[in-house]
């Protein structure tokens, strides 16, 4: 399963959240399947976001939304240098 994961700063988590929770790019429009939202327990305005996607064509249409999301409004709300890239698990193990 395709995952676009995200990594960047941002200046104020909270705002942030709320506009990840309004949804402007249409997660599941786009075919998001499940998403985690991730933070350092040391850096608590780094984020990280997993996008899961049946397919790696769903994954690069949505990625090439979000650019242009961020490049429209990404320091409005405070990004710092947004990266996404398209990764798949090799290896998942349970203990």
């Amino acid at each position: 399963m395709p995952t676009l994961r995200i990594d960047h700063r941002v200046r104020d988590y909270e705002t942030w959240k709320a506009v990840f929770d309004s949804d402007p790019a249409g997660r599941k429009a786009g075919g998001v399947r499940s998403y985690r939202v991730l933070r350092p327990s040391d850096d608590p305005n780094h984020v990280l976001v997993d996008l899961e996607f049946a397919t790696l064509a769903e994954a690069v249409t949505f990625g090439e939304k979000l650019r242009a999301l961020w490049a429209d409004a990404g320091p409005r709300l405070g990004l710092e240098s947004p990266r996404a890239r398209i990764v798949d698990v090799v290896e998942s193990v349970t203990l």
